[in-house]
């Protein structure tokens, strides 16, 4: 993978220069995380198309505060598109993610011609617990994330690389990006998005449950869902073939890639 720099913004792309004749898979990380959690994508998908993660701002590599809001992200990872001239971008965010690619095919229309939302929804309202524990004892929240974050059925050795970055993000930035989660609500815009979008839900998530992406499909008019067996939140890392398999399909669905 190539680590380069944008600005204040870090990202990790598949190959490097992009080429122009292929569409652009922008990968958005969760909530506290960093593009880590997308390293079996960057990797395996860059046989069909380009692949960025990034990192957010205040988050992994990338340097600059974190931020409260889903739409301060919007315009960081818009700027980022723009700054960086990706070719044909597919935003696919996971979570706060999610959230973020949500509000930039709402704000952007036509810049996007399709889009992957990953275990998020319309809709992210965080059990007061989880600020509660940020707050107040954060090294027990990092602890408890294989525990709400992942499938009981997953291997807790394939987080081992998402758990280490974890560590290394600010409790304060953890705590906005949940908060930005909570405050969180477009379900009465969905019916407004045009965007085909592929909604990836996974059976064992107990932070977003599949009910979450069945919402969306019914109020998203060009959409498609597919559920991760064995999967829980992180389901990237815990189920990548299932994942990277349900992202080609999608892209030939879409005729990104023969």
């Amino acid at each position: 993978m190539n680590e380069r720099t944008s600005g204040n913004i870090a990202y990790v792309a598949g190959s490097w220069p992009l080429d122009p004749r292929k569409p652009t898979l922008v990968f958005i990380h969760g909530s506290g995380g960093s593009s880590v959690l997308w390293e079996n994508q960057v990797d395996e998908l860059k046989a069909y198309v380009n692949t960025i993660a990034m990192d957010l701002p205040g988050h992994g590599r990338s340097s600059g505060p974190g931020m409260d809001s889903v739409a301060d992200y919007c315009e960081a990872v818009a700027d980022f598109i723009e700054t960086v001239d990706v070719p044909g971008p597919v935003p696919c965010g996971l979570s706060i993610g999610g959230a973020i690619v949500l509000q930039l095919i709402l704000e952007h229309k036509t810049r996007y011609t399709s889009a992957i939302l990953v275990n998020t929804g319309a809709r992210l309202r965080v059990m007061p617990l989880i600020l509660e524990t940020i707050k107040k004892d954060y090294k027990k929240f990092l602890r408890t994330i294989p525990v709400f974050a992942a499938s009981e059925k997953t291997d807790p050795r394939k987080l081992d690389s998402l758990m280490a970055d974890s560590a290394k993000c600010k409790p304060e930035t953890a705590y906005g990006d949940f908060k930005a989660c909570d405050l969180f609500d477009v379900t009465d815009k969905l019916s407004a998005i045009i965007t085909p979008v592929l909604i990836l839900t996974a059976e064992d998530d107990k932070l977003t449950p599949p009910k979450f992406g069945v919402y969306m499909k019914e109020h998203i008019r060009k959409a498609s869902m597919v559920n991760i067996k064995d999967a829980g939140h992180l389901s990237p890392l815990e189920q990548p073939e299932a994942f990277n398999r349900a992202v080609t399909d999608f892209l030939k669905q879409e005729k990104l890639i023969l």
